[in-house]
């Protein structure tokens, strides 16, 4: 399972549209998720037309018609894989721990956020606190889309992810050597940052 992961477009505020080569990308995914500040549903339909499953959560700048539709937050499945959706608010000094107290009884394996406009993949104790950074804010010189690869072996292994690892990690490879061919999937590889965990979940931040 492959899912493309984007937030804070703030579309039209930021600019028009989603950037082309985010779209052709997302052509290739599973499913797309869109964490907040969206702004306009013009957004969601652009997303749409590259991948047909999108999920979303409305965020703080969000107009009222992406209030109405979606919420604020969102806990789902994917392949045995428990991810928490959701923009996040306040400062981003305390946004990790907002995060944690908002999903503190939902047990998820990945948290997915926005807000901050600062790109994170970075696992707290057991969870994978994801954000993908913003693809449209291009004053900061910084913008980004996520990507995370779910392995759906695990849902048939029937196993807890704690005890779940790679084959690649049985077999002895360090983890500078493992190849995962995301060029080959619609990912230029100069622009990857990869995070490679033992429990079957890869998740990257890509720079546009």
């Amino acid at each position: 399972m492959r899912i493309g992961v984007i937030s804070d477009t703030h579309i039209p505020d930021k600019c028009e549209h989603i950037p082309a080569a985010v779209l052709d990308v997302f052509k290739h995914v599973d499913m797309v998720i869109h964490a907040g500040d969206i702004v306009s549903l013009k957004v969601i339909e652009e997303l749409r037309s590259a991948c047909s499953r999108v999920e979303a959560v409305a965020g703080n700048m969000d107009r009222s018609d992406v209030v109405k539709k979606y919420p604020v937050k969102q806990v789902f499945n994917i392949s045995g894989v428990k991810i928490g959706l959701t923009h996040g608010s306040g400062a981003p000094v305390n946004l990790i721990e907002l995060l944690k107290d908002t999903f503190k009884t939902d047990n998820c394996d990945i948290i997915i956020f926005g807000h901050s406009h600062k790109p994170m993949n970075e696992r707290i104790g057991k969870v994978l606190f994801f954000n993908p950074g913003s693809a449209t804010d291009f004053l900061s010189g910084d913008t980004s889309y996520g990507i995370i690869d779910i392995d759906e072996r695990l849902e048939r292994r029937g196993l807890p992810l704690d005890k779940q690892s790679h084959r690649t990690e049985r077999r002895g490879l360090p983890l500078d050597r493992q190849s995962h061919r995301l060029e080959g999937r619609g990912l230029p590889s100069d622009r990857q940052s990869h995070r490679i965990d033992g429990d079957g979940i890869k998740a990257n931040i890509v720079k546009i």
